[in-house]
C-alpha cells in the first residue's frame, strides 16, 4: 500500500500536516483470493477513506465473477482484473457505475475470449482511456458508438457440459 507524496500518481497524494495520509492504492495480486466477501471491512479497517481509493489490483486471482462490492469504491480510476476466471462477459455490468474509471485490465479471464468483447466493455464504461493496458483510439471509440446500437447485451454465458 502506498500513500502521498505530492507526484499526483495514483497512491501518491499528499494531506495536510496532522492529517492522516490516505492509502489510495492497494495491491492484492497472487493472493489466491476467490472472492471478496471479507474486502469490505478489510478496507474499513484498513483505510481512513476506502471509497477515495483510487487504484486496486487484484490481478491473478481465483476470482470467477465481479463482485458488487467494487461498485462501491466510487473513487476508483484504476482497476485491475486480469488473470483471473471470470467467465461472463456480463459480469462487466457490475463496473458501470464506477464514472472515474479510467484503466481497467480483464485479460486472461475466460470472458475475453467472448465475440465482442472489447467492445462490449467500452460500450459499458465509454470513460476509459485504456482497457488490458492498450489506449482506446477515438477512431475505436466511434467504432463502439456504431457497434452499441446493435449489440446491447452479451449473450447468456453458458455452463460447459
Amino acid at each position: 500500500m502506498r500513500s502521498g507524496d505530492g507526484t499526483g500518481h495514483p497512491g501518491t497524494e499528499r494531506w495536510g500536516a496532522g492529517s492522516p495520509s490516505p492509502t489510495l492504492a492497494l495491491r492484492l495480486p497472487y493472493t489466491g483470493l476467490s472472492s471478496l466477501g471479507g474486502l469490505p471491512p478489510a478496507l474499513q479497517r484498513l483505510l481512513a477513506a476506502p471509497t477515495q481509493l483510487r487504484w486496486l489490483d487484484l490481478s491473478f486471482n481465483r476470482l470467477t465473477a465481479i463482485d458488487p462490492v467494487l461498485a462501491t469504491l466510487g473513487g476508483l480510476q484504476s482497476l485491475h482484473l486480469h488473470g483471473n476466471a471470470v467467465s461472463c462477459l456480463s459480469e462487466v455490468d457490475k463496473l458501470a457505475a464506477l464514472a472515474r474509471l479510467r484503466r481497467l485490465t480483464l485479460y486472461g479471464n475466460p470472458m475475453e475470449e467472448e465475440r465482442g468483447y472489447r467492445r462490449y466493455v467500452l460500450a459499458l464504461l465509454p470513460q476509459l482511456s485504456t482497457l488490458d493496458f492498450s489506449a482506446v483510439t477515438q477512431q475505436e471509440r466511434s467504432e463502439v458508438a456504431l457497434w452499441g446500437h446493435t449489440h446491447t447485451r452479451p449473450r447468456p454465458h453458458r455452463a460447459s457440459a
